[in-house]
């Protein structure tokens, strides 16, 4: 596991940003159980230099809840077989062999809780492209080559009581009854996070945020 540092605000993170010898685009990635705060962690970085950065979501490769629901797996939304992998190490690829035109990225829409496909343009301007979710450094099919075509993966540590709180509480927000949410989290998200924590170690840098005021 690479060093812990410990995070005030996004400014901290510049120096600990990744550099390529080549001077070209740096892809890093963010990684974390759900509700480790690592969107908030992305934008806020992201937002030091829109002009030269992009974020690019793993979560754009959900399968749609259609896919899902044939494959028996609408209950299990958010586990690594819910996403298309290989399809999301496919579009790191291109945006490291590529970097002279504009590539399209899927989003995740949290009020439909579906994938919009070509949402997210990266410019050729973009010099950092920021990309987080829960398993970049899962050593499975698909996510070893997506981690492969990244320069560094961070990961988010979070307490656990914080993180339970977050999902509990974003679930309500989109929808789900407070009831709902907390088996929501203790069947599907907590099984996940614990897969992810798991991970961890492969990290390059440990993010500690716990007095970074993330909502």
């Amino acid at each position: 596991m690479g060093s812990t540092v410990v995070v005030t605000g996004s400014q901290d993170l510049v120096p600990l940003l990744p550099r390529r010898q080549d001077g070209g685009r740096v892809l890093l990635g963010i990684a974390g159980p759900p509700g480790a705060g690592k969107s908030t962690v992305a934008t806020a970085l992201a937002a030091l230099d829109p002009a030269r950065s992009a974020q690019v979501p793993m979560d754009g490769f959900h399968l749609a809840d259609q896919e899902l629901s044939r494959l028996g797996l609408l209950d299990r939304k958010g586990a690594p077989e819910t996403f298309d992998a290989h399809g999301y190490a496919a579009l790191l690829a291109r945006l490291r062999a590529h970097p002279g035109h504009a590539v399209y990225a899927p989003s995740f829409e949290r009020d439909l809780e579906q994938p919009l496909a070509n949402a997210l343009p990266v410019a050729p301007s973009a010099s950092l492209v920021i990309t987080e979710g829960n398993y970049l450094l899962l050593d499975e099919p698909g996510w070893r080559e997506a981690r492969d075509l990244l320069d560094a993966v961070w990961f988010v540590g979070v307490d656990p009581d914080v993180r339970r709180r977050r999902l509990v509480e974003r679930h309500v927000r989109f929808g789900k009854s407070p009831r709902a949410a907390e088996e929501w989290v203790r069947h599907v998200d907590e099984p996940n996070a614990v897969l992810v924590d798991a991970s961890g170690p492969r990290a390059a840098r440990v993010l500690d945020c716990s007095d970074w005021r993330l909502p």
